[in-house]
């Protein structure tokens, strides 16, 4: 199957893309992994005409607003994001109706619809330099509540947060978190910042997905507890194979980022479907969100 993948993405013109929560023979088939910015932004430097983006609908939406001249193709079309479920457009619209003095900064881990009402995009790794970058002194945080909170640690800015949250994240527990530290008492302590309060409280550091790839080795710790999906641990043991790495709890996994499998992709690739497009209003407006945060970055 993977001879056959490697055949037909020469024969394509295609590039796999692969998220750091997808299986662990889905990342090693993949051309890049990564975050899911960082991953649009390979799809939109690369040369290739097809791109398979091995995630959930919201980073295939992004590749696609950045290069809308592709054929961007999601292998599983029903593997999506409750937490960007959790905010429409209209919602958006409403809220800012509300708070007509407010900005709405949005997460990437957002639909195109919600982006395109927005006024800037942020991801968990510059939402707090995103943040004190802005005139504003009111902002509208869509869709995620814990990393709402944990960028109001860093600002002195208003800041109104969105009802939604990720439930792989906010389902780990302190009472979890207290009995893995009990039992790797000399282990370091990473989480992502879409985790609960109080966890980001207990936690050594606090570090996106892309933060524990580039910061890895700098922690001198042998063993480190992670807090964030399971599909991390294979990209981390790759980067650091020294290290042991212990799953913070056994609830963290993303049943849409499992979704992608090898026989996915060698279909999606054979027929080239199944095809994630957005309407072209929405994808100029979404865009200007994406780019202005691409600025202040």
């Amino acid at each position: 199957m993977v001879k056959e993948i490697e055949k037909l993405k020469k024969q394509k013109k295609a590039i796999i893309l692969a998220h750091n929560y997808q299986n662990p023979e889905v990342q090693d088939i993949a051309d890049f992994t990564g975050d899911s910015l960082e991953l649009s932004r390979i799809a939109a430097d690369n040369d290739a005409e097809v791109i398979i983006f091995c995630g959930v609908h919201f980073m295939a939406e992004s590749a696609y607003i950045l290069s809308p001249q592709k054929k961007v193709i999601l292998p599983d079309i029903t593997a999506g994001c409750p937490m960007a479920d959790m905010a429409t457009a209209q919602d958006v619209l409403e809220m800012k109706k509300k708070n007509p003095d407010a900005v709405v900064v949005t997460y990437i881990n957002s639909s195109a619809d919600v982006k395109a009402v927005s006024d800037i995009c942020v991801t968990s790794a510059n939402a707090v330099q995103i943040v004190n970058k802005l005139k504003e002194s009111k902002i509208i945080f869509v869709p995620d509540r814990n990393l709402a909170h944990y960028v109001q640690r860093f600002t002195t800015k208003q800041i109104i947060p969105w009802k939604g949250f990720c439930p792989t994240h906010d389902r780990f527990t302190k009472d979890e978190l207290i009995a893995v530290k009990q039992k790797y008492p000399e282990a370091c302590v990473i989480v992502h910042p879409e985790c609960r309060p109080e966890i980001i409280d207990m936690a050594d550091k606090v570090l996106s997905t892309g933060q524990m790839v580039k910061n890895i080795n700098t922690i001198p710790h042998k063993q480190v507890i992670v807090g964030t999906e399971e599909g991390m641990l294979h990209k981390l043991k790759k980067i650091a194979p020294e290290k042991e790495f212990i799953l913070a709890s056994k609830d963290f996994i993303c049943p849409n980022m499992k979704k992608i499998t090898l026989e996915k992709i060698l279909i999606a690739l054979s027929e080239e479907q199944p095809i994630v497009t957005v309407k072209e209003d929405t994808r100029i407006k979404a865009f200007a969100a994406l780019q202005k945060m691409l600025d202040l970055s």
